[in-house]
């Protein structure tokens, strides 16, 4: 049986975390790790997600929820990562990373815990996600630059990040397929009068609206002909699915920084990280 503690169990990706190690024969939460003005600490984890008791209370100490863990799912916010990956470093468990929003203090901090543990850090930990950026990787090598790209991202009215870390990921797979850095190509806003498209650039498109979970599409626009790929989700179960399977992946494992592209086995890990 994985034993797995949960950070930001309060939330709503901690909760749907909580609801696939519950419906896993093979997983056991042992922690349930939430912000220290939540008023629900000390109640059951589970009663406060709606799964029934599982006798697991929420707590702000990380030491008392990691301390049985063999991994670690945080889905937080980036002001909470460091101390998070300190805690788990000091634990000895595995730590999967699904916050969005990362900057260069936390991406740092990651790779200096990555050193002492297993971290697996994705910006979209849905499968399908993952699947679809292979397939991008693998057209935008086919397609060559004679097509335009363009990258679309449409989320809910909540969410504070634009681009998506999602889209950000898709910018920096196709940049790197044009061998390339994202920040040489991309274009984040256009207004009035522009002028012609810049050969090479990759274009981002923004929408905001209502309680759309994550869409992202990819364009490629050629000269007599277009392709759209694009990945929809419709719940956060998604991943929360792909979490625990990075999770699963993780615990045991040599101490190193990874991605869920390696947890996937997916090409473009092996082509451009």
């Amino acid at each position: 049986m994985l034993k797995i503690a949960v950070l930001g169990a309060s939330g709503r990706m901690g909760r749907a975390v909580l609801r696939c190690i519950t419906e896993s024969d093979d997983l056991e939460v042992v922690g349930a790790v939430t912000e220290s003005t939540d008023s629900a600490i000390g109640c059951d984890a589970g009663e406060a997600s709606g799964l029934g008791s599982l006798g697991i209370p929420l707590t702000d100490d990380h030491k008392r929820g990691l301390h049985e863990a063999d991994a670690a799912i945080d889905f937080t916010l980036p002001s909470a990562t460091e101390e998070n990956i300190r805690a788990c470093v000091k634990a000895g468990a595995a730590l999967v990373i699904g916050t969005t929003g990362l900057e260069t203090p936390q991406l740092k901090a990651m790779e200096t815990g990555a050193e002492e543990i297993p971290l697996v850090y994705g910006r979209n930990m849905s499968i399908g996600m993952n699947v679809f950026m292979d397939l991008v990787s693998r057209a935008t090598g086919a397609l060559g630059e004679d097509y335009d790209v363009e990258i679309i991202e449409a989320h809910h009215r909540q969410k504070v990040d634009a681009p998506s870390g999602t889209a950000l990921a898709l910018g920096e797979r196709l940049a790197e397929a044009k061998g390339h850095r994202l920040e040489d190509l991309a274009v984040y806003e256009r207004h009035g009068q522009i002028g012609p498209r810049v050969p090479g650039m990759i274009g981002f498109s923004v929408i905001r609206a209502g309680n759309i979970v994550g869409n992202h599409s990819v364009v490629f626009g050629g000269p007599e002909e277009s392709i759209e790929l694009t990945h929809r989700a419709t719940d956060r179960m998604s991943f929360a699915r792909g979490a625990v399977r990075a999770a699963r992946w993780a615990a045991g494992r040599a101490s190193g920084l990874y991605s869920m592209a390696d947890v996937l086995g997916l090409l473009y890990a092996k082509v451009h990280e």
